[in-house]
């Protein structure tokens, strides 16, 4: 059984989660690590990736960019006013959250457009379909799992792996 949701403290902080949570984070740790670390985002931050290999990333992470709002509002439709303290707390940072996520697909073409890297390609998806895998896995989960385990997926997974990106230096020189 799963105790109800209160934060105790920092939002960045484990120990002020409840236990479970506590427990998935350890339990998630190294699958985390090893993505944060790999060497895909060394390269990209060292700007060593070929521009064939970057343009694939940008075309095929765009699904997961462009949708994030989607996934988050299909969380959001699990959610009703006031039937627990732990789910209110979800649906309002759902709320909040999904308007932010709107502005990241503008970044992502932004930053696709400094590649050579049109707005249409994006579209068009001309990829190895393993790399639609990630946004496939998303809906997926957004739509069919519970919403503890949707917003796990979603909001844990991808958006902590991406803050820890964004915060990293992986020991530049």
């Amino acid at each position: 059984m799963i105790d109800t949701f209160n934060r105790t403290g920092p939002l960045m902080e484990a120990a002020s989660y409840p236990a479970w949570t506590q427990q998935l984070i350890q339990d998630c740790s190294e699958s985390k690590r090893r993505v944060v670390e790999h060497e895909l985002y060394q390269r990209m931050r060292d700007n060593k990736l070929s521009a064939k290999i970057m343009r694939q990333y940008l075309i095929g992470g765009w699904p997961v960019v462009e949708q994030f709002a989607l996934y988050m509002a299909q969380n959001l439709t699990k959610t009703r006013f006031a039937r627990h303290p732990g789910e209110d707390m979800a649906r309002r940072w759902l709320m909040r959250n999904i308007r932010v996520e709107l502005n990241h697909a503008d970044y992502w073409v932004h930053w696709s457009r400094a590649h050579g890297v049109t707005l249409e390609d994006l579209q068009a998806q001309h990829v190895p379909p393993e790399l639609h895998a990630l946004s496939h896995w998303c809906w997926h989960t957004s739509s069919a799992d519970s919403l503890i385990v949707a917003i796990a997926a979603t909001n844990y997974a991808i958006e902590g792996a991406t803050g820890e990106w964004s915060a990293a230096d992986f020991g530049a020189p």
